[in-house]
């Protein structure tokens, strides 16, 4: 479907429908665009599982939704930190014993602009360990129960996946020569980007045609990202920049997200975000993606790596 059906106004959340019976895991939603994404979809009749790492800003997040919606919605919070594998499957596990279906996996949470190089408990760079590989981790175990429901995988990346080097950089991929806050986040960004495209090709090999996946951007949005992981400077600057016109509502950050999770007949070649200048704000709909991004030679490299960092293979 064309987004140009959308009208001058971009896709909103009015084009949701009921969505009662249906489920969606979400992670990252104590704030931010997570939170906006979990809130729509609840008040839309969804089943909503929320995926976090701290439980005491979970059960929190629980009262809010209830406060604000009524104490009848379906939600509930499965403990995972994407920092550990070893969270990421231990959640991945209790979701498939409690969660018959899931209409989409919307994988939302990240850390962004971390100072100096860190590595998680696995071994990897912390962006690259946490955007990348504990998302990829999670939809490879999630993937058999998205299938049966014939759901969809939607990846939160950024337009920051242009801001740095064109391609992954295989020779260090903990860049432990050249570390850069900025540049190791937008390879984050740019491998899970080019791993839902990737995995749509690969769905299309082995003849699955029962699951969508999708790749957006919440644009520039009010949200705690920058907060939470970044350095100081670069803290203070996005602390004004929230301030000016140049940057949207959380709420409307999740827009993306949502038409990836929803739309039907939705364009999986595309990437989907605010359309205005720069792509920060704007109605939602298709935006360009620079052909790096979509490299096929390089794409597949990264999926072997990815599969062999994370030593579990997807199972089509």
């Amino acid at each position: 479907m064309s987004t140009e059906e959308f009208g001058k106004k971009g896709w909103t959340p009015n084009r949701i429908k009921d969505v009662s019976g249906r489920t969606y895991v979400i992670t990252g939603t104590t704030s931010g665009t997570g939170f906006e994404a979990a809130k729509i979809l609840l008040s839309k009749g969804a089943k909503v599982v929320m995926l976090n790492r701290n439980p005491k800003k979970s059960e929190d997040t629980i009262s809010t939704l209830k406060t604000a919606l009524g104490s009848h919605i379906d939600v509930i919070n499965i403990r995972m930190d994407l920092v550990e594998q070893a969270s990421v499957k231990d959640a991945a596990a209790e979701v498939l014993n409690t969660v018959p279906r899931i209409d989409a996996l919307l994988c939302n949470a990240a850390i962004a602009q971390v100072p100096q190089q860190k590595l998680t408990v696995d071994g990897f760079e912390s962006q690259l360990g946490v955007n990348h590989y504990g998302n990829f981790l999670l939809q490879a175990l999630l993937y058999p129960r998205i299938e049966e429901s014939k759901g969809r995988i939607v990846v939160v990346g950024s337009m920051g996946y242009n801001m740095g080097i064109k391609t992954i950089q295989f020779d260090d991929m903990n860049w432990d020569k050249n570390y850069s806050p900025n540049s190791v986040y937008s390879q984050s960004k740019l491998a899970q980007i080019m791993c839902v495209y990737e995995l749509q090709d690969r769905l299309k090999e082995a003849g699955k045609t029962d699951v969508k996946s999708y790749a957006c951007h919440p644009g520039a949005s009010r949200t705690s990202l920058i907060k939470t992981s970044g350095g100081l400077m670069t803290r203070f600057i996005w602390q004004l920049m929230k301030l000016s016109p140049f940057v949207q509502s959380a709420e409307r950050g999740a827009y993306p997200q949502l038409m990836c999770a929803t739309e039907p007949d939705l364009d999986q070649s595309g990437f989907y975000g605010p359309t205005g200048r720069g792509y920060w704000t704007g109605p939602v709909g298709a935006c360009n993606l620079e052909p790096h991004a979509k490299d096929k030679v390089v794409a597949d490299k990264l999926w072997e790596v990815s599969e062999k960092a994370i030593n579990f293979k997807w199972n089509f």
